[in-house]
């Protein structure tokens, strides 16, 4: 496995600090790694990366990236199987995720979201396009300092600086789309919204996707949050919503 050295200037008296994030590119394709990681780090992020799923897997466990790149068809753990195991790991389970696919099939797409990918980019793509999608995850997934707050909704308790959330006092793990969708949601209680609303809400206007993705990030999210999970409501026809406190509860 080569383990690829920051760009010069990155790294050295502190200068790393200055970078966009740290991007974890895996694929076994080589000419790929370079053009990812040329046009990222053109764009000021760094970039490590792995040519095969085992190897990347214990690269993001190590380093901890700001964001991970997984292309789907790996040798030996394939990238569904790559981002299963960052999500059910507490150290790397809020670590965005962006899927390479050569398969442009939407059920393929599906099962990525459904593993807890928050992107998902059909080769061939264009670097430009990548750098937009890499910054787009980025933005929505970060919160300013600023932004210190608590949400309460039952019992469910949002910190939206630790970005941190638990039912009843338990730790629940979320993916970065998740968190954003919940918070949303939290933050409108019983307001009713669409699926295309959602998708500029949670994901932002410079991705595309299918009304069908939010489906499968609420899905997740309410199987996740268990019994809390009744405070996402569907409004048939429309879209869902998230239901409001009463002076019982």
């Amino acid at each position: 496995m080569r383990r690829n050295i920051p760009a010069r200037g990155m790294w050295h008296k502190g200068e790393y600090k200055m970078a966009k994030g740290r991007i974890l590119a895996i694929d076994d394709e080589a000419d790929l790694i370079e053009l990812v990681r040329y046009n990222l780090e053109q764009e000021g992020f760094q970039v490590i990366s792995a040519s095969d799923g085992e190897s990347g897997l214990k690269i993001a466990l190590q380093e901890i990236p700001d964001l991970v790149l997984i292309d789907l068809m790996l040798p030996g753990m394939d990238g569904l199987e790559v981002c299963r195991s960052l999500r059910t790991d507490n150290r790397t389970a809020s670590i965005p995720v962006i899927m390479l696919t050569a398969k442009s099939a939407e059920s393929d797409r599906i099962v990525g979201l459904e593993l807890g990918a928050d992107d998902y980019v059909v080769k061939p793509f264009s670097p430009r396009e990548l750098a937009a999608r890499v910054k787009a995850v980025l933005r929505r997934t970060r919160l300013p300092r600023s932004q210190s707050k608590l949400i309460h909704r039952g019992g469910l308790s949002i910190d939206l600086t630790r970005r941190e959330v638990s039912l009843e006092g338990i730790p629940i793990e979320l993916t970065a789309t998740e968190f954003r969708l919940l918070q949303f949601f939290a933050d409108h209680p019983g307001r009713v919204f669409s699926r295309s609303e959602l998708i500029d809400a949670a994901l932002g206007r410079d991705v595309s996707v299918v009304d069908r993705t939010i489906d499968v990030h609420i899905t997740g999210l309410r199987k996740k949050l268990g019994s809390g999970g009744d405070w996402i409501e569907t409004v048939r026809g429309f879209g869902y919503r998230f239901r409001e406190e009463t002076d019982s509860e």
